[in-house]
């Protein structure tokens, strides 16, 4: 699951920045946020 919500993070991450979007402050807080949620599945390494 965790995963699953880091990959849509990242793709949300990346239209914002294909898009331009004036909310650049907020694209990067979901990329940080999706980048944490991956190490912590990948540091806890279980199986979901």
């Amino acid at each position: 699951m965790l995963f699953t919500i880091a990959i849509v993070l990242i793709v949300l991450w990346l239209l914002g920045i294909v898009t331009a979007t004036t909310m650049g402050g907020f694209i990067h807080i979901l990329i940080v946020i999706a980048v944490v949620l991956f190490l912590v599945r990948v540091i806890s390494g279980r199986k979901v």
